[in-house]
């Protein structure tokens, strides 16, 4: 199964839950690369965005409100700590599991983000950029992921 189809898969476990919360789903790029097939695709409300790619596993998903993004691990890292609690990203074969991982995340934790003020976001966003000061070693040890250094 190419990137496109298992993305569309994906947007089908997540779609009901999204557009229940007013979100619609924008296909974006997709095609062949020296990297392998990839598939991005992203569920935008008014200034908010939940941008998804695909490319061998579903890979990035970043949050944005308006031009402040973050990455999904980092937004779980900030806003659960250290012992997480959080299912994306998990390790499976099955592709769709992490669709499914995805999901319980944002039913679980995401609410600031799908209906919220998004003063929770900013809180996280802050902690984050706060936390690029840290060390790599104490970025390690705090359980932060590399991906903090896209924090915008």
């Amino acid at each position: 199964m190419v990137a496109s189809e298992i993305l569309r898969s994906g947007t089908e476990i997540l779609g009901a839950f999204m557009t229940s919360r007013g979100f619609v789903y924008i296909q974006e790029m997709a095609g062949a690369s020296s990297g392998g097939d990839f598939a991005s695709g992203a569920y935008v409300r008014e200034d908010r965005k939940l941008e998804i790619h695909y490319r061998h596993g579903l890979g990035l998903v970043t949050y944005h409100i308006g031009s402040n993004s973050l990455r999904h691990e980092t937004l779980m890292r900030a806003l659960l700590g250290l012992e997480g609690g959080n299912h994306y990203p998990g390790f499976s074969d099955d592709p769709m599991d992490a669709f499914r991982d995805l999901l319980y995340d944002l039913e679980h934790f995401a609410a600031d983000f799908l209906s919220g003020a998004g003063q929770i976001f900013e809180q996280c966003r802050l902690e984050a950029r706060a936390a690029r000061k840290l060390s790599r070693i104490e970025r390690l040890e705090q359980r932060w992921p590399n991906s903090i250094e896209e924090t915008r």
